[in-house]
């Protein structure tokens, strides 16, 4: 081994032992705890799997919803749940607006109606219209006066922290996530639920006086259906229509 090759591996080695000793900073820094697995076998795995997903294929978008009162602390719970999705640096850009006062409800309601009349009379393109039929929606949103709960999922691109913004990332996407984990919740509490986009959804800011860093993303109302309530009959794509394999 010559003098440069020597050089060289003891350059190697000290910077090996800088970034070793970096990371161990950045460890004490940014502190971690031990994650708890499941610990399943396959066998548990499969029937885990199938379970869970034959229950979330019966969840479905419902409009017809009973004035049947729902204890507040199970809709926390369901909030809670979308929560803990994971969001981009961790910034969790969501607010749940949970609304049950009927004065608000309305004001929602009336405003809702005004932007979704005009979605619906000149704003959409007949194809778009075409397309909706089958599920039997039209401008008229009078369950948003119905059911016990609105939950209003807000996004915010970015933070106020001490007077000044502060970039959140994948926004979207994050709140999507989360809006997901929130539709998951809702079914498994029992309760039925329908996302709802009036757009544009900028009169929720005004009326839920919210402040300049959050945006409006879902209007999800939350409750029991009705009595003898139906949904359209509707068939999901099959496997094959949304697996692409590469194995």
């Amino acid at each position: 081994m010559n003098i440069q090759r020597i050089y060289s591996y003891f350059l190697a080695t000290d910077l090996f032992s800088v970034y070793l000793y970096m990371a161990n900073q950045d460890k004490d820094k940014y502190p971690t705890v031990p994650y708890e697995s499941q610990d399943l076998n396959e066998s548990e795995m499969l029937n885990k799997s199938k379970e869970f997903f034959t229950f979330m294929d019966q969840r479905r978008s419902v409009r017809d919803f009973a004035d049947t009162p729902v204890p507040k602390e199970v809709v926390e719970n369901i909030i809670m749940t979308a929560s803990t999705a994971p969001s981009g640096a961790h910034k969790q850009p969501w607010t749940f607006c949970l609304i049950s006062n009927k004065e608000l409800k309305s004001e929602i309601r009336k405003l809702a109606e005004e932007e979704e009349y005009k979605s619906y009379n000149g704003r959409m393109k007949e194809e778009w219209l075409k397309d909706l039929a089958p599920l039997g929606t039209d401008w008229q949103k009078e369950f948003i006066e119905i059911v016990p709960w609105i939950i209003v999922v807000m996004k915010k691109p970015y933070d106020i922290v001490d007077g000044k913004k502060k970039n959140n990332y994948y926004v979207n996407e994050s709140v999507g996530l989360a809006a997901g984990f929130l539709l998951a919740a809702i079914h498994n509490a029992g309760l039925v639920s329908l996302t709802h986009t009036p757009s544009p959804m900028n009169f929720l800011i005004k009326a839920l006086n919210r402040p300049e860093n959050e945006r409006p993303f879902l209007l999800i109302p939350v409750g029991y259906p009705k009595k003898g309530a139906r949904v359209p009959d509707l068939k999901r794509k099959a496997k094959r229509e949304i697996i692409q394999y590469y194995e």
